[in-house]
């Protein structure tokens, strides 16, 4: 045996060691980013649940759930909290994906051009959306005038409803439903429908029988993603809903901001992330938690769900190609061609309504904002540049959100670096570590490092918020980072080693350049991603720490002046700016 082995060369002999050494040494670099949400998320995370279990005297006690429970309002929030959040998912992926089916059937540049329309909305935050259908919603604006105009005698009351909500949580999500089942659609081989057409099928047949079910691993993951976002969202309902609209983020931000009652808010908190961690596991019991990154699960490869999914496929195939036939029959073999685009772009156009609504807003005469504006002025943009308390906000959000954007690139980077040269349960495990940020819920992330902070002495401080800032964007970038580096020939450094270059070399004159088209991007998501977050700075700013979408959310609850949307109109100019170089700088497929 051992003249055999001493036979081979030596490259051959050592082989399975090096691999083995390699990818040890790789997958140690997300160590970092393991430990950064290590502390940052999970123990700010139990602490506040710890808090929960104490009583008045340190001693373990469940009087705060007693009295939570107790009280029939917190059981009605949460009631209110999932429907509002199950009602807009149901929205989100009933008219996301026909917009993201649209777009996986373009040639690739006039998707990327589309996908623009869709991304912008998604990057110009909730509360700019939000305070433009304020405006656009309101007794007096546009669309009670359009109302009117056919026939309405009086205005309708369009704010403060739950069906005005709903719509409106939806709109925020959808593009990121859009955006999640875009890639998996994008992999379903195009020579599969016009196959199945050859064989005899029908085009509805041909859809649901063979697109839509390679299209479901997609379809799964954006409603998890937007049910999970949903659960923790306030700024719709605050700015948008009535009493009873109220939603368990609300009463977060008042047990938290206005009681001090910490105990509560932990009680509060634990409940919320409990019954999000209840769904995930469901999720992923039938799923399988790898279809959040739009990869087919094994779980759906056979048993019960899979049998029951292709029995309903096949009830809705047959009376979709039903209808289609004798719509088509009747009307010479006319099917409808025009009407997926139709749907798909009228669906954009009205993802962009409130992000292009304010800027006319913001040249304005009214002392009162209005929609549209009257007269021509630029005294609110003068306004806004001359005001300290506005103009500190913004460079505040500057450099919080450079400082962020370089912390965040730092970790995802290496951490997407190592789990893409990791094939083992390791980079599982790595994996899943990193997109824990966007499982839990925002506001329980903010409320856990707003406690955390106040007992190190880091609450209401630039690095808190920067701190916080990192953890919520993390997962963004390091999707952004390990997919460019998956897509990256790592032949090349192979290569490159064999020619003589050492790690450092490889890294530096062939990795790095190869990939920083992904890089960059990444970089600036992360500096997007931070300069219009809000639920941090709420709670980790402690309300000393200004800024500018909090001063905003501020202006909005306060007064509503116009200079808001001069400010509007400086946050959009950056998420455009930012957004293209992000886009130009992302590889191409």
């Amino acid at each position: 045996m051992s003249n055999t082995t001493s036979t081979l060369p030596a490259g051959q002999a050592t082989a399975p060691r090096d691999k083995r050494r390699f990818s040890i040494d790789s997958i140690a670099l997300a160590a970092p980013g393991g430990l950064f949400l290590i502390v940052l998320l999970a123990i700010p995370t139990l602490s506040l649940i710890g808090l929960s279990f104490q009583g008045m005297d340190g001693a373990f006690s469940l009087s705060i759930y007693e009295q939570m429970f107790g009280a029939k309002i917190y059981i009605d929030v949460l009631v209110n909290t999932f429907s509002i959040a199950f009602q807009a998912t149901v929205l989100c992926l009933v008219f996301g994906y026909p917009v993201a089916y649209w777009l996986s059937r373009l040639e690739n540049r006039p998707r990327r051009f589309a996908m623009w329309f869709v991304l912008l909305p998604f990057w110009t935050g909730a509360l700019l959306k939000n305070f433009s259908w304020i405006v656009l919603l309101a007794r007096n604006g546009i669309a009670n005038s359009v109302l009117q105009s056919m026939g309405m005698e009086a205005p309708a009351d369009l704010l403060y409803q739950r069906t005005t909500v709903i719509f409106a949580v939806a709109h925020t999500m959808m593009p990121l439903a859009i955006m999640t089942m875009l890639p998996s659609m994008l992999a379903v081989d195009r020579t599969l429908v016009p196959a199945s057409r050859t064989l005899g099928s029908k085009p509805m047949q041909s859809f649901w029988r063979v697109f839509f079910p390679l299209s479901m691993p997609g379809a799964t993951a954006a409603g998890l993603l937007v049910f999970v976002s949903a659960i923790g969202f306030f700024i719709t309902p605050q700015l948008l809903g009535g009493p009873r609209d109220t939603v368990i983020g609300q009463l977060l931000i008042q047990q938290v901001t206005q009681m001090l009652n910490w105990r509560l808010a932990g009680a509060i908190a634990t409940m919320l992330l409990a019954v999000t961690l209840i769904f995930v596991l469901l999720y992923d019991r039938v799923f399988g938690i790898s279809s959040v990154t739009g990869g087919a699960s094994a779980k759906l490869s056979s048993g019960p769900v899979r049998d029951f999914g292709h029995r309903v496929l096949n009830l809705i195939a047959m009376i979709a190609t039903a209808i289609s036939e004798a719509f088509a029959k009747v009307l010479g073999g006319y099917r409808f061609g025009w009407l997926l685009p139709t749907v798909a772009i009228i669906t954009v156009l009205v993802l962009l309504i409130p992000v292009v609504a304010f800027i006319p807003m913001a040249f304005g005469e009214s002392s009162f904002l209005e929609f549209p504006p009257r007269g021509l002025s630029f005294r609110w943009m003068e306004t806004y540049l001359t005001s300290p308390v506005w103009t500190d906000a913004t460079l505040r959000s500057f450099y919080i959100a450079l400082a962020c954007a370089v912390l965040t690139a730092f970790i995802a980077g290496l951490g997407g670096y190592g789990v893409a040269r990791s094939n083992g349960k390791l980079g599982s495990i790595a994996f899943m570590g990193f997109m824990l940020p966007m499982i839990v819920p925002n506001i329980v992330i903010a409320v856990s490092l707003a406690y955390f902070f106040a007992n190190i002495g880091l609450l209401a401080t630039d690095i808190g918020i920067i701190l916080g800032h990192t953890v919520v964007s993390l997962p963004v970038v390091f999707i952004i980072v390990l997919t460019t580096f998956k897509a990256h020939d790592w032949r090349l450094d192979q290569a490159a080693a064999t020619l003589g270059a050492n790690r450092f070399q490889v890294l530096r004159h062939i990795t790095l350049p190869m990939c920083q088209g992904g890089l960059i991007a990444g970089f600036l998501f992360g500096f997007l991603h931070s300069f219009d977050e809000l639920t941090i700075a709420m709670f980790v700013g402690g309300g000393l720490r200004q800024t500018l979408p909090k001063q905003m959310w501020d202006d909005v609850i306060l007064s509503v002046s116009p200079t808001l949307a001069a400010a509007s109109l400086v946050v959009l100019l950056v998420v455009t700016v930012l957004f293209v170089l992000a886009e130009v700088a992302r590889p191409r497929a």
